[in-house]
């Protein structure tokens, strides 16, 4: 049975992918004179952590980062993040009636490879923050996605709270927006629902579930990929 619902962020929550990726883009080229282009964000990096797509950008491109300078690209991209979303960040339709009715049933997590300030700044435009039991962020992981890390360590965190449910992999629900993200949930022995506000449904195929938004999304039909 569906015990847990485990959410990403950017793309799910919050229409920032594009906010996120026209930001690496500049900081790559004003800081290292790399090019990104749009189509080999989606294709490679988007869902990674700050920290895996600077440095998967930059090794492809053959120019390994020394730590300070990673630490600095991921300095100024945040407060870049940070000032425009502060006035401008977008909720998803459907969103909070989503989270809202799945809250009654389940408990809640969020796995981001943002960072937490992001994801709380997501949650609180939201009016969210209050149903979510976990926020598991880019810097309380080791690994990012398509690594499982986040979303184990967001069941880690429920069970926590919740000693006596003892939920598995198995009775979760992941709701992503990335092939990235997919991979990281089927990694963690999830289930996953996808939403098509960054690829279309055939590049999500991988999820056992597709909808265009979470308007569209029917709880037994989630419900049924348990029984």
């Amino acid at each position: 049975m569906l015990k847990a619902v485990l959410f990403d962020c950017d793309g799910v929550i919050a229409d920032s992918e594009q906010l996120h990726f026209e930001l690496f883009r500049k900081v790559l080229q004003e800081d290292l004179g790399l090019d990104l282009s749009k189509e080999e964000y989606l294709d490679k990096y988007l869902a990674m952590d700050d920290r895996g797509c600077f440095t998967s950008v930059c090794r492809d491109r053959g120019r390994p980062l020394a730590d300070g300078d990673l630490s600095r690209l991921i300095q100024r991209k945040t407060v870049m993040f940070k000032q425009i979303a502060a006035r401008n960040l977008v909720i998803l339709p459907g969103v909070v009636e989503f989270v809202m009715a799945v809250a009654q049933k389940y408990p809640l997590a969020v796995a981001s490879g943002a960072l937490k300030d992001e994801v709380l700044l997501a949650l609180s435009t939201a009016g969210l923050t209050m149903y979510f039991d976990a926020v598991v962020a880019a810097e309380d992981v080791e690994n990012g996605k398509p690594a499982p890390d986040a979303y184990l360590q967001a069941l880690a965190e429920i069970n926590k709270k919740y000693p006596g449910k003892n939920i598995q992999p198995s009775e979760c629900l992941v709701v992503e927006d990335s092939k990235h993200g997919i991979a990281s949930a089927r990694a963690a022995g999830m289930k996953c629902l996808a939403v098509c506000t960054s690829y279309a449904a055939g590049e999500l195929s991988a999820a056992d579930l597709v909808a265009p938004l979470l308007t569209a999304v029917r709880m037994p039909d989630v419900e049924a990929l348990f029984q």
